[in-house]
């Protein structure tokens, strides 16, 4: 049975100040796509709303926009499934073996308390799925719980985008948390690459997560890994 892979889209377009765009950091999706679609997987994307998923501008810039990037941009089927996520309401858990969510400071906006991504997120690692995250993606991570009441999160191993991070890259006074700290305070044991920007993932389990853009190609590797394992959806 061919794998199949949901990847976790924003449809945040800017910080709380609306002259200040944000949105959906492209290579951490195409990074990841070219590794799962090199692996012959399907994907599909998803967001808290469905429909549109805007782009955070900074990352379709030189050096951040590399060739994966830029043959999506020049992709109309691509781009317009960008244009038309689906919804959490409209997918089934058991159809995926993985869930994959991307980042962007958008992100940690819509992700956290999105009831439907936690329950698709639940459902997935509850029949042997997989769950990935790179950079803020780990904010849809924050308050899924699993059946039994406890969070998914709760001591258990992980990385995401550095509080550190977050001060070099200029926009610590902008966003609305500290998504490290949030993180140990659920109890998750939070590591980090010794400098700052450079890849970095932390496998536990069937939990998987990358610290920033630099880790997407490396987080989605550590998936199929994990996958070649693990066998049909619903094993496990």
């Amino acid at each position: 049975m061919t794998k199949r892979i949901l990847h976790v889209v924003t449809n945040v377009a800017h910080y709380s100040d609306p002259s200040h765009p944000t949105g959906l950091w492209l290579s951490e999706l195409t990074h990841a796509w070219h590794v799962f679609a090199d692996s012959g997987y399907e994907q599909q994307l998803v967001s808290p709303l469905g429909g549109k998923s805007p782009l955070e501008p900074r990352s379709l810039k030189w050096p951040l926009l590399d060739s994966t990037g830029k043959a999506w941009l020049n992709n109309p089927a691509a781009m317009a499934r960008l244009a038309n996520t689906s919804s959490p309401q409209m997918l089934v858990a058991a159809d995926f073996d993985a869930i994959y969510f991307t980042g962007g400071h958008a992100v940690m906006w819509d992700f956290p308390e999105d009831e439907g991504l936690q329950r698709l997120t639940r459902e997935i690692y509850e029949r042997g799925g997989v769950v990935s995250s790179v950079c803020h993606g780990y904010c849809g991570l924050l308050n899924t719980r699993l059946s039994d009441g406890r969070l998914l999160v709760e001591g258990r191993r992980l990385t995401g985008y550095a509080w550190i991070e977050e001060m070099l890259a200029g926009v610590a006074g902008k966003v609305p948390y500290n998504a490290e700290q949030a993180m140990k305070r659920r109890g998750a044991h939070y590591e980090k690459a010794f400098l700052p920007f450079t890849s970095k993932v932390v496998v536990d389990g069937r939990l998987v997560t990358g610290q920033n853009p630099q880790s997407a190609k490396a987080t989605a590797e550590q998936v199929v890994a994990l996958l070649q394992k693990t066998g049909a959806r619903g094993n496990g």
